[in-house]
């Protein structure tokens, strides 16, 4: 397990769209993806993904430890080694086993949308804190709050686009440069 987790740290923060899935299972990460990007405020989606190019076990010739005792290189970043892609297929409440490129392993625990309330946030905090004490991964949309405003909401930045505003409203007058650069002497 991670010793900082992404989504409890992104729910302390008060983001207001937390998610994670796992990209072994493309159709939730499509679904989350498309919620975090309609989401108004600040979204995090953690997705987990095996790297195919790293192997740090003790004993293989890959690994960290390996290369700094025989003074060789590690890694050739210019080839990657084919592996297949990982998939998984689970319903909302199941828990699956994935195995990894590197033989490890890790649980997935895919959330039961009936069960778990997303908008309540301490609710989201305790699952996070279960999962970790259970050593799994949840996924799927694990906070919501929609009450929030939007960062162009806040910052009132209107509904034209900055590109399309005319120069009058996005450059000041050179009397106000003028005075901007005096000040600064």
């Amino acid at each position: 397990m991670p010793p900082i987790d992404l989504c409890l740290e992104a729910i302390i923060s008060d983001c207001g769209f937390v998610a994670r899935s796992f990209a072994g299972d493309p159709k939730q990460v499509r679904m989350l993806i498309k919620a975090a990007f309609a989401h108004r405020g600040t979204a995090i989606l953690d997705i987990i993904s095996p790297c195919v190019t790293f192997n740090n076990k003790d004993d293989s010739s890959k690994s960290y430890a390996w290369g700094r005792s025989h003074g060789e290189v590690v890694n050739d970043f210019t080839f990657v080694l084919p592996r297949e892609q990982i998939t998984v297929d689970y319903k909302e409440g199941e828990t699956r086993e994935v195995t990894m490129h590197d033989g490890g392993s890790i649980v997935l625990q895919k959330l039961d949308s009936g069960k778990h309330d997303p908008t309540d946030r301490a609710a989201a905090i305790r699952l996070l804190e279960d999962a970790r004490l259970k050593q799994r991964f949840v996924t799927g949309l694990i906070y919501l709050d929609q009450s929030r405003p939007s960062l162009a909401e806040v910052e009132r930045l209107g509904d034209v686009p900055l590109s399309l505003l005319p120069e009058a409203k996005t450059r000041p007058a050179r009397a106000t440069l003028d005075k901007l650069m005096a000040s600064m002497k």
